[in-house]
């Protein structure tokens, strides 16, 4: 295996690790849920949810699993 691609291998793996050096300015996810597919967005400003839910509250359980999964990944502005 050619060397370069070794070190890029590396770099890589260092660099998933440090979940600081991530900041999603936007962001769409198909969302697998229990009864039914949902779309969930982050526009850089608010989060969006094609749920009923999402509707009403402004937040749901897809956007505030999104929230814990890319904990450190997100500006504070990104949290219910």
């Amino acid at each position: 295996m050619d060397t370069s691609i070794i070190s890029k291998i590396q770099k890589a793996r260092e660099y998933a690790e440090d979940r600081s050096r991530f900041l999603f300015n936007s962001l769409a996810v198909q969302f697998h849920g229990t009864n039914a597919e949902h779309q969930v967005s982050w526009d850089g400003a608010a989060w969006h949810c094609d749920c009923h839910y999402f509707e009403t509250h402004k937040y749901c359980a897809h956007t505030m699993a999104l929230e814990r999964l890319l904990d450190g990944m997100l500006p504070p502005s990104a949290t219910a």
